[in-house]
């Protein structure tokens, strides 16, 4: 093999390694943004403000990495720790303990700090979070958030709508499902408007999680889910004593009607059987 030959060979080569180097840079960061997107935006913005944690636009400048990276991968351990500053955040987001994120090591949270680094460069990030005002929503907002939540209308992702899971006072009939929690009061428990947008954007539950990451809200659906949920807080009384009720009055009255038809079609079984005994004996 001529020189020239090895040296297109070697050339080839390092191209090789290098293309791969990139598609493997690519991936990890692509990686790293759907986990952000998936398990932080629902506490966290990149330059949107504070909202159930604190916006983490420049977060190096706060702490240095290592404490970042020991926090992002176990922050139970280092609230057990005392440490001082996991302390304050914990107290500054009204007692509630960032939970640690399934499949989190130490390579991860290294590339979402990266990811969180570059963001925090551009004008805008695309983590920024939703911008919601505080100007009264219309009486089309909620009516059209209501008719989301019970699936009138149809997501436009596909997903299911609330009400497979949750249910609100003001739903009437027998209410929703009780697989989630009431969302009657949730705009009070997530402490307002972006709180809870932020959540809807990326629900971050063992639940809804895996059901909305391909299927998510969009923000177009996001704003009237907002307003009904604001609404159904200023009126209702998470009290779903009534659908229960009536629940198990159907349930009820169902179960009787059913042991009347079967005693029905059980009877003249019997009868098609024991007239032709008897018949017979006579």
């Amino acid at each position: 093999m001529s020189c020239r030959e090895k040296r297109t060979r070697h050339g080839a080569a390092i191209l090789t390694l290098f293309a791969c180097f990139l598609l493997s840079s690519a991936g990890q960061a692509q990686e790293a943004a759907n986990t952000f997107r998936q398990s932080c935006m629902s506490c966290h913005t990149i330059g949107g403000g504070k909202l159930v944690g604190p916006d983490l636009k420049g977060v190096e400048e706060r702490r240095d990495r290592e404490w970042l990276l020991g926090f992002i991968v176990n922050p139970s351990s280092v609230l057990a720790s005392g440490d001082a500053y996991a302390l304050k955040l914990k107290d500054e987001a009204g007692g509630v303990i960032m939970p640690t994120v399934v499949g989190m090591t130490r390579e991860r949270a290294e590339a979402i700090l990266d990811l969180i680094a570059g963001e925090s460069q551009l004008e805008e990030s695309q983590f920024a979070g939703l911008d919601i005002g505080d100007e009264p929503f219309s009486e089309a907002d909620i009516e059209r958030g209501r008719q989301i939540f019970r699936g009138d209308v149809r997501l436009a992702n596909g997903g299911p709508p609330c009400l497979s899971c949750h249910t609100v006072e003001g739903l009437g009939g027998l209410g929703g499902g009780r697989l989630g929690p009431d969302l009657t009061k949730v705009y009070e428990r997530l402490q307002g408007r972006k709180n809870l947008a932020s959540w809807l954007l990326a629900p971050a539950t063992q639940t809804m999680q895996p059901v909305y990451a391909k299927a998510s809200i969009t923000n177009e659906e996001i704003l009237p889910l907002v307003a009904y949920l604001e609404d159904e807080a200023q009126i209702g009384t998470a009290d779903t004593t009534t659908a229960q009720v009536i629940f198990l009055i159907l349930g009820l009255a169902g179960a009787v009607l059913g042991f009347v038809a079967a005693d029905s079609v059980w009877r003249g079984r019997l009868r098609a059987v024991r007239r032709p005994l008897v018949r017979g004996e006579r």
